[in-house]
């Protein structure tokens, strides 16, 4: 078969996949060449989920006749001037976006250049354009497309419901607000505006936040960190939400790169990483982070989306990013997000607002001229009675001993207000610590706050020269399967610098001599078959480099079989002490797992749901 050269229109459509993948992509386009051109004001009109219209207006630079003419070609551009693709500063710069959109829809572009008399509109059906016609308008631009994918209609099938390509257009138009505060935005489907943004004063930390609620929402706004960092010509400033915080995807990890949004894979994985196991696995957190760096530094012309970079510096990008987040984190200390209370008041409201015949607790009674309510009171086991009836147990492993002051808060004769946890007053089910502040009740998690507190110590202690130890008086004699004993065996000395020492007791058993001394009392036999399985799941098959490679993981497993159990009685000394090494703990807002540790409900939240206020 003979090579022939494809029509130009034909290219165009063909080159137009790349850059025009469903409407939200010619939004993003259109919006992007809208502040290129300087517009402080930028207004979205959609319908049909942008495939029957996508209109974007702008109060720019604007155009004039020969430079409109112009901007319909391919690869016609005004962002280029000195022709060096290594210093863009500008979020287009390809001249592709204008003649895509026009091979595959009905495209009409009306333009006044600022400074100029007259305006001039052109149109596009389908890749034929048509001559300039005068036309009226302020200076800007309204660039308007109808019928996308009409000329492609293949591309029609693999289009998403009505809502989801309008939520998909949301999207973009949020992240360009979120990169451009200083410019205004309205976004509109033509009968009413579903969103609308004012610009921001400068001053990123001092003045977005407020555009980052309308974004990602109040609750962002409560528990967002200031992240801010420098090293070398490279910054970075947003910020990041406390870790309690997350989603169940990355929607909501927003990421610009010299006042382009992006969807790195590189900065994304760096923010999980940062996180680390402070998120719950298969949980994203929430962030907005900027990063300013210069041009020549990162290639954004590495794909026609240009949402894909590749930097000069990767590792130091990443380190940069993990250290700014991980230092905001550490910071926040054991603080956990407010919408866990509210999560919780509100699951509570139905059953406190539900009809009293229906509660269990409550015996109604019918009488005349009035009815009332006699509460019955429920009967326990024993065995569950309050903490504070009994005296103190084994001293609980890992926490600080109780000071004086704490032992008084224990005794009731203070009610602990000068604490951010409070003081603690009960132990309900041998489970959750409850304790009082001077304005909130707060609910603690005792073996997820445990479990972070030792976690916590062993790590700090492994940095330092490694974790210490205690001989067993009697050594624990595990039985196992054989490759799990083969296994272990052949990292003894990694496993002895985490402060546990074994040797071999025949083929399919383990001597454990020594124990990592923040562990107290645990299940030897659960620990060794849980750090067997780390090292059979191995990829390299090198286990000891598994359990470098996997330290925190070591570490977790360690801390979770050796923190103390629900079900455990605490005595009022071991409470206090365990709320006191909370509040100067870091990550002891959540477990090793990500779950929280501690919920506080505001005083006056539980007035509410009684009605007393």
């Amino acid at each position: 078969m003979a090579i022939r050269q494809l029509p130009p229109n034909l290219i165009n459509r063909i080159a137009a996949g790349e850059v025009v993948e469903r409407p939200a992509s010619v939004v993003k386009e259109l919006v992007e060449n809208a502040i290129d051109a300087g517009a402080s004001s930028i207004d979205v009109t959609v319908n049909g989920g942008g495939l029957q219209l996508i209109r974007v207006a702008d109060d720019g630079s604007g155009m004039g006749q020969g430079d409109l003419a112009l901007a319909i070609e391919r690869h016609a551009t005004s962002k280029l001037k000195d022709d060096d693709l290594s210093h863009i500063l500008t979020l287009g710069f390809r001249g592709e976006a204008l003649p895509s959109i026009g091979a595959v829809a009905r495209l009409r572009i009306t333009s006044r250049e600022q400074g100029e008399g007259e305006a001039y509109t052109i149109e596009v059906d389908g890749g034929r354009s048509a001559p300039l016609k005068p036309a009226a308008r302020a200076a800007g631009t309204d660039v308007e497309v109808r019928d996308l994918f009409y000329a492609t209609p293949a591309r029609l099938k693999f289009m998403k419901s009505e809502r989801a390509e309008t939520a998909a257009i949301a999207d973009a138009v949020k992240r360009l607000a979120l990169a451009h505060p200083e410019v205004a935005f309205s976004l509109s489907n033509g009968a009413r505006t579903t969103l609308r943004m004012e610009a921001c004063p400068p001053g990123l930390l001092d003045h977005t936040l407020s555009r980052l609620g309308r974004i990602l929402g109040t609750e962002f706004v409560d528990d967002a960190l200031p992240v801010s960092a420098a090293r070398g010509n490279v910054a970075v400033e947003g910020y990041a939400g406390l870790p309690t915080l997350h989603r169940p995807n990355g929607l909501s990890i927003y990421l610009v790169v010299n006042g382009r949004p992006v969807r790195d894979r590189l900065i994304a994985g760096t923010v999980r990483a940062a996180y680390g196991d402070l998120v719950p696995r298969g949980r994203y957190p929430m962030v907005a982070l900027f990063l300013e760096l210069p041009p020549e530094e990162v290639d954004v012309n590495v794909h026609p989306a240009k949402t894909e970079l590749r930097f000069r510096d990767s590792n130091g990008i990443r380190s940069l990013l993990i250290g700014a987040i991980r230092e905001a984190l550490s910071e926040a200390g054991h603080r956990a997000t407010g919408s866990l209370a509210q999560e919780a008041l509100q699951r509570m409201r139905p059953a406190m607002g539900s009809p009293a015949s229906e509660n269990e607790g409550l015996r109604v009674y019918q009488s005349r001229p009035q009815t009332y309510v006699q509460p019955v009171v429920p009967s326990y086991p024993s065995s569950r009675g309050t903490a504070f009836s009994e005296q103190a147990q084994a001293p609980l492993a890992g926490v600080s001993s109780p000071s004086a002051d704490m032992r008084r808060s224990a005794a009731f004769d203070e009610p602990g207000r000068a604490y951010p946890l409070g003081a603690a007053r009960a132990q309900v089910q041998d489970t959750f610590i409850i304790a009082q502040t001077d304005d909130a009740l707060v609910i603690v998690d005792q073996h997820a706050a445990h479990e972070r507190l030792v976690y916590e110590r062993l790590k700090s202690s492994f940095e330092n020269g490694g974790v210490a130890r205690q001989m067993l008086l009697i050594p624990d004699i595990v039985e196992l399967a054989p490759e799990a004993v083969d296994s272990l065996l052949g990292v003894r000395d990694e496993l002895e610098s985490f402060g546990l020492v074994i040797e071999s007791f025949g083929p399919q058993a383990l001597a454990v001599r020594e124990v990592p001394a923040l562990l107290g009392t645990f299940d030897t036999r659960t620990l060794l078959t849980d750090l067997a399985g780390i090292l059979m799941d191995a990829e390299d098959g090198s286990g000891a480099q598994a359990l470098r490679d996997r330290l925190d993981h070591v570490l977790s497993t360690m801390a979770c079989h050796g923190s103390v159990r629900a079900g455990r009685r605490l005595s009022p000394e071991e409470m206090n002490a365990l709320l006191r090494d909370m509040e100067k703990t870091p990550f002891s807002g959540q477990c090793n797992h990500g779950r929280p540790t501690y919920v506080e409900l505001k005083l006056t939240d539980i007035e509410k749901l009684f009605q007393r206020r």
